[in-house]
């Protein structure tokens, strides 16, 4: 039990790192996605327009008659 000290700092010091990392690439993420939403047109400018819009036209639903 007490070989597992030094593992633990070195898995620490490990463990910093690689979050560091994440959150670098994290953020360069979000860079590259802010710029590209500037260059669309602002931050509600989606893909999709009118997705959840009222429908066009009334639908009308008829039960299948058997036969």
């Amino acid at each position: 039990m007490a070989d597992a000290g030094p593992e633990r700092e070195g898995s620490a010091e490990e463990e910093k790192e690689m979050k560091r990392r994440f959150r670098e690439a994290l953020e360069r993420q979000r860079a590259e996605q802010a710029e590209a939403n500037a260059a669309r047109g602002g931050k509600d400018a989606g893909k999709v327009q009118g997705a959840h819009g009222p429908a066009g036209s009334r639908r009308s639903f008829r039960r299948k008659t058997g036969g």
